[in-house]
């Protein structure tokens, strides 16, 4: 079986980390008889700057022929990009894994929990205008996005530790939060095998600093679950080793969390290792989605060598490192290949 991937480098330090992603990719395929055909597609500022469009036509087009989407970072016109692209393909989760690596410091170790967010409406929905001297976004929260990704996270806390907490702010906003809380309650009956609870925002944003470990599973609306997530991957170490997804019913596109990093952009020192943690997201998710074993295996190869390339403490200047961007995906890259020699 072969399958199409598009990859939209965006900007900044986008095109650097993009490229050691795409060797990344070539390497496992080749390694395990995958056939995997990479289209590069523009968006972002520098397409907003030469083609006057941040998401053009032709982009979304080729994305729609893709099985799967990597995405760079982009610049200012994230909001044209990746919101809108959620939107389209009604990728109404949004996965954040958050997991210790080797020798990444961070505030707590021993953390492996996931954050599910709500991924296409509550205050992200875009509407939002001007009245009088003010402005006004409202908060959009609809009972079948509220079923659909309260259930998805179910079925994601009995994969795992079967412990799922719902976070909102239902004592406040009693009819948007308050009907996520009722929808999770009602979830939890179906879900019985599953510790169920629930937590205020506030009180999570201050949990998650003080026991990390107590949680498993978050399933939260789209505007906590963007802050809560940023949250929780400082404390096992920051955005530059926290990868995403964004999934729908039949696509899915999977990006590094952090910004474009205009400061550092050339300079050759971009940390990696957030993207290539997606690249082995999407070959999970493409494997079960495709039953095909040969892409899940590529992507356990992968963990082992960011794991491998950790453990020897090649990573750059932002982890505690003195390598390049090039020198880390050398590493990784060799790992990959020594896993089938």
């Amino acid at each position: 079986m072969s399958y199409k991937i598009a990859i939209m480098k965006g900007d900044g330090i986008g095109p650097e980390i993009s490229q050691v992603a795409e060797s990344v990719i070539n390497t496992i395929a080749k390694k395990n008889n995958i056939e995997i055909n990479i289209q590069n597609v523009q968006g972002g500022d520098s397409s907003l700057s030469k083609n006057g469009i941040a998401l053009p036509e032709e982009t979304i087009a080729l994305i729609k022929e893709s099985d799967a989407c990597l995405k760079g970072p982009v610049g200012e016109s994230a909001m044209d990009v990746i919101v809108k692209l959620r939107q389209m393909f009604d990728l109404y989760v949004n996965l954040r894994p958050i997991v210790n690596l080797p020798n990444i410091k961070s505030i707590e170790t021993g953390i492996d929990l996931m954050i599910v967010r709500e991924n296409t409406e509550d205050l992200y929905a875009g509407m939002e205008f001007k009245i009088n001297e003010g402005a006004i976004a409202l908060k959009k929260t609809t009972k079948k996005n509220c079923e659909r990704i309260i259930d998805y996270a179910f079925k994601v806390a009995m994969n795992r530790n079967k412990k799922l907490v719902a976070v909102h702010k239902s004592n406040v906003l009693r009819l948007t939060d308050g009907l996520f809380s009722e929808i999770a309650k009602e979830y939890s009956v179906k879900y019985p095998e599953v510790e169920f609870s629930e937590m205020y925002v506030d009180a999570c944003a201050m949990n998650l600093i003080r026991n990390p470990k107590d949680f498993d599973v978050i399933v939260t609306t789209n505007l906590y679950g963007d802050i809560l997530s940023d949250e929780a991957a400082q404390i096992i170490g920051g955005l530059g080793i926290s990868p995403s997804a964004n999934i729908g019913n039949s696509f899915a596109i999977f990006e590094p969390v952090h910004g474009a990093a205009p400061d550092i952009s050339g300079k050759g020192i971009a940390n990696p290792f957030s993207i290539i943690l997606s690249v082995k997201m999407m070959l999970t998710w493409l494997g079960e989605k495709n039953k095909d074993e040969k892409l899940k295996n590529a992507a356990n190869s992968i963990d082992k060598s960011i794991i491998n390339t950790l453990e020897k403490k090649i990573m750059t200047p932002d982890l505690g490192g003195s390598n390049t961007t090039k020198e880390v995906g050398k590493e990784l890259i060799d790992n990959i290949i020594n896993q089938y020699e």
